[in-house]
This record gives structure tokens, C-alpha cells and sequence, in this order.
């Protein structure tokens, strides 16, 4: 899922720092713009491990522009696989129509997830909005 980091650059004495707005006190950093993925990720998984917390939604890049804590650096949306974010993880046996998951196969291939992950999101998803 795409995620705003705020990127506070660096030069050749100094890494590029990284803000995460939507998970507080989870900062990274990288020597190169090419390392920032890497490191994005890892820090993310490395701030929810062993917890037990619900992970947000992406705040909309349009509200977090007009904050002005973050005026003096750079806007870059990550792509963090929130699959690797969960520390445990209960196997469960279900059974699906095989046309259903031949179309869960197609989603998730262009969308860097595993069926479990899609599956997951998707009753997140249901159940965010039974909620409203």
C-alpha cells in the first residue's frame, strides 16, 4: 500500500532522513534516494514487530502538504507491503470457489500480494466500513 514519507535530504556527509506522518516515532534513513525503498520497508516492519496494533490508512498527500512541520523537505510515496508487517499469523483452512481464486491470483499478481494478504485486506476493508 502507497504510504507518504517525508524526506528530509541529505548531502555526502549526511543520510537522507525519513518521517512516516501515519506511524509515529518510526523514522529510517538511507545514504542514496536508490536505498530509501529498502529501508523504508524495514523500519516499518521493524516498528509493528511484536505488536499487537491496528496499521492505519495512508493520510491523503493533500493534508499532509498543508502541515507546516514538513515545509523544508520532500514528499515520497512508498509502497510498503503491509503482508510483512504482522508478526503473527494464525493458519486457518478455507475453501473458495475456484473461479474466485483464479481472480484472486489476477488482482494479486500486479499488486505485490500474496492471496492471504489480499484476503486479509479485503475483510479489513468489509469490516472497516460495516463500521460506518
Amino acid at each position: 500500500m502507497l504510504y507518504p514519507v517525508y524526506i528530509h535530504a541529505g548531502d555526502e556527509n549526511h543520510y537522507h532522513g525519513v518521517t512516516f506522518p501515519d506511524f509515529p516515532g518510526c523514522f529510517s534513513g538511507a545514504g542514496t534516494w536508490e536505498d530509501l525503498p529498502v529501508n523504508i520497508q524495514e523500519a516499518v516492519e521493524v516498528h509493528f514487530e511484536g505488536k499487537d496494533m491496528e496499521i492505519p490508512e495512508p493520510t491523503p498527500l493533500e493534508k499532509l502538504i498543508a502541515n507546516p512541520e514538513y515545509q523544508e523537505g520532500a514528499w515520497m510515496m512508498a509502497d510498503i507491503d503491509l503482508g510483512r508487517i504482522r508478526s503473527k499469523f494464525v493458519r486457518i483452512n478455507i475453501s473458495l470457489p475456484d473461479y474466485l481464486v483464479r481472480r484472486i491470483d489476477e488482482y494479486t499478481k500486479g499488486q505485490h500480494l500474496s492471496r492471504s494478504g489480499f484476503i486479509a485486506k479485503a475483510v479489513e476493508l468489509l469490516m472497516q466500513d460495516s463500521k460506518r
